[in-house]
């Protein structure tokens, strides 16, 4: 079974809890309620230097998505840029 990294992220956004951006990302990693971090390939530096610290930390594990921050929120549904998410509950 080939694990497709695109559809397990539409389900979590579907059926489960996810928060999207960064302020909302960093809060989740903080608060612990973060299952997993994803971040795109073409996020801030210092922003996914910062988050990803935390991240580890917090013993978040993290996805980076190959795409850029359009393609994530194309696979999100949404009509705008996502460069960082938090699955709550998948």
């Amino acid at each position: 079974m080939v694990f497709d990294a695109n559809r397990e992220i539409r389900r979590a956004v579907d059926t489960g809890e996810v928060l999207f951006g960064t302020k909302e990302s960093e809060t989740g990693i903080i608060t612990g309620d973060a299952k997993l971090l994803v971040a795109t390939k073409n996020a801030p530096v210092s922003v996914k230097e910062r988050l990803l610290a935390k991240a580890k930390i917090s013993h978040t594990p993290v996805l980076e998505f190959s795409g850029s921050a359009l393609e994530l929120g194309q696979v999100c549904g949404k009509p705008f840029n996502i460069a960082f998410l938090v699955v709550k509950e998948a």
